[in-house]
């Protein structure tokens, strides 16, 4: 038996430059940390000679071009898995809410696969092995960060070459730094649930026509992220939350879908009760918002009365992880 897990992300800076339609004419750059938020997969054999696979649904085939969901279908396939297996796969949080739980999922499958055929890999390679069957082989309009976060965990900088190489460094925050971010930055579920590559669609088509509004925005956001990197190096939390008021309010502006009322209404209610700034974590258009809170008792009281869910959490260091292997 064989379980690994790969963790969820919050999105710090540069969201939407690590997509090829933007990084392969103007390099991409993204700060990302991991969460103690995971993706689980079971992998074992049986007595059965057919695939079962049990995700949000359940499905019992006898050969891997039947499987239905498309990543595990691609996997099992590039994998040449034969039968006799049964595949679980289990998540702390529901998909579509915006921490990368795509990317997390496919990291940790293919994790459960390498330790299967008790092979060895790098987290580079896994993390553009993700990639691959995500963006080339599925033509999902999607970017490298969460995959890669979820192959490295911590806390990373991505920079993007034009050519897809990705240069992976860790922020070099000081351990003060990292408590405060602990302690402060909050996360709440606004209760919309979103497909991101309907978002991701958009900013990519955009993109790939010189629409001038989309490029320049996705300019300013990479000049952000920059700026959120210096500011957590430096130990200046504060100032990474005035940033993240100001990425808000330019995201908003890259779609028509990324906000409405109720987010909106919620976002200001945030800022008039201990938040100095906040965003939707992921693609937009629901999910979770993410505040850093100067006052976070003064917060989290006026997001429970607004009916929203909190979810705490520390950050993970260990990336994707084989648990068991027996």
């Amino acid at each position: 038996m064989i379980i690994t897990r790969a963790p969820l992300r919050i999105s710090l800076g540069g969201g939407g430059t690590d997509l090829s339609s933007y990084y392969s004419r103007f390099r991409g750059f993204v700060v990302t940390a991991a969460i103690d938020q995971y993706v689980y997969i079971t992998l074992h054999r049986t007595f059965q000679k057919n695939y079962i696979i049990k995700y949000s649904q359940h499905e019992t085939v006898n050969a891997t071009t039947e499987i239905q969901h498309p990543i595990l279908r691609e996997a099992l396939t590039k994998h040449d898995m034969q039968p006799y297996l049964e595949l679980v796969s289990m998540a702390d949080i529901p998909a579509g809410t915006g921490l990368g739980s795509s990317g997390s999922f496919t990291v940790s499958l293919l994790k459960a696969l390498h330790a299967f055929k008790q092979q060895h890999i790098t987290a580079q390679d896994l993390a553009e092995e993700a990639c691959d069957i995500e963006i080339n082989r599925l033509h999902e309009p999607i970017g490298k960060q969460d995959q890669y976060i979820a192959s490295f965990g911590g806390f990373i900088c991505m920079e993007i070459e034009k050519g897809g190489r990705v240069n992976v460094t860790p922020l070099k925050i000081p351990s003060n730094t990292m408590y405060d971010l602990e302690d402060n930055l909050l996360m709440f579920f606004t209760g919309y649930s979103r497909n991101a590559s309907t978002v991701l669609a958009d900013q990519k088509k955009r993109t790939e026509t010189n629409d001038p509004e989309m490029i320049s925005n996705l300019h300013f956001i990479k000049e952000l992220g920059v700026s959120i990197k210096t500011a957590l190096e430096k130990g200046e939390p504060e100032e990474f939350g005035r940033l993240m008021h100001e990425h808000w309010l330019h995201k908003q502006k890259r779609s028509e879908g990324m906000s409405n009322d109720n987010i909106n209404r919620w976002y200001d209610v945030a800022r008039a009760n201990g938040a100095i700034g906040g965003k939707l974590i992921g693609a937009g258009g629901g999910g979770f918002f993410l505040f850093y809170a100067k006052d976070r008792k003064v917060l989290r009281k006026a997001m429970m009365e607004q009916g929203l869910t909190e979810v705490r959490f520390r950050f993970d260091h260990e990336g994707a992880k084989v648990l068991v292997s027996q």
